[in-house]
């Protein structure tokens, strides 16, 4: 069973809401997601050193629980350490319509996440974060506004300006003791839709640097923080593409072909990171 935040009021789209801290078993279907009575979330979590990971853009709750409930499993994180899956709304029925604007719906999870985790501090041991994709302007939102400094901040395939740590979100990554990253040159979606639809989200919000390139296709750019470690460049070789780093959103298809490059490396690469243990994966 996976704890899972949700800020959603419905499966497809629709607003922010909540948050609300729910436990199932996010690969069943249909999905169950029974929420955890607020007066018990605190000795729920107390002790623990929490781990939240936020999906990216279009995933719908049932396929960002079948993702994260998976990738919870794979983690197996040795007590007192505990994963928690953001499932937010960055999904609507017209995604490549829609993606300029799911930032604000991002900076917003963010917030409540910050204000969930505030309510916390001092009753758990350590606060950390890991995102896929344009889960990454969630969780940097949400550091921007923890009032406890986070642990580790660990960001793949990072769907943002690869200069977000020393210029948009300059404050929200020093308020991390540890920041890593993960980026592959070979990532289509980050070459092409994000090289499109940033641009127009630029002009919509006018909140960071215009023009440039993402973080999860080359890295932070220099300078570079000395709390941001490397490797963070997977090599061209190894092909990984936007899908790879995260478990699938759905089980396979009868008769599909075998998947690309595995997500075992990735969320390997999130465990190192979160218990504080040397990167073997990628090369530096």
């Amino acid at each position: 069973m996976t704890l899972f935040l949700d800020f959603r009021i419905q499966d497809v789209g629709g607003p922010v809401s909540g948050p609300r801290l729910c436990e199932g078993d996010g690969t069943a279907a249909p999905l169950s997601l029974p929420t955890i009575p607020p007066a018990r979330v605190a000795g729920r979590l107390a002790g623990r050193d929490l781990l939240f990971v936020a999906h990216g853009f279009n995933n719908s709750r049932p396929q960002g629980a079948y993702a994260l409930g998976t990738l919870d499993g794979y983690l197996n994180l040795p007590p007192p350490g505990l994963m928690i899956g953001v499932l937010w709304p960055g999904d609507c029925w017209l995604p490549l319509v829609d993606y300029p604007f799911e930032g604000d719906v991002a900076e917003a999870s963010g917030k409540r996440l910050a204000g969930f985790c505030n309510d916390l501090a001092g009753q758990v041991r350590s606060f950390s974060f890991a995102s896929h994709s344009l889960g990454a302007r969630l969780v940097l939102e949400a550091l921007g506004w923890l009032t406890p400094q986070a642990r580790t901040l660990c960001l793949t395939a990072g769907a943002i300006n690869r200069d977000c740590l020393t210029a948009q979100y300059a404050a929200s990554g020093r308020n991390a003791g540890a920041v890593s990253a993960l980026a592959s040159r070979k990532d289509w979606v980050l070459k092409v839709a994000f090289s499109l639809g940033d641009p127009l989200a630029d002009l919509l919000e006018g909140d960071h640097t215009p023009f440039q390139a993402a973080l999860g296709r080359f890295g932070p750019r220099a300078p570079v923080p000395g709390n941001v470690a490397a490797p963070w460049q997977i090599p061209d070789a190894e092909g990984y593409d936007h899908g790879n780093y995260l478990p699938p959103t759905a089980p396979p298809r009868p008769g599909a072909p075998p998947p690309g490059p595995p997500w075992q490396r990735p969320a390997d690469f999130i465990r190192r990171a979160f218990l504080g243990r040397p990167q073997t994966w990628p090369p530096l």
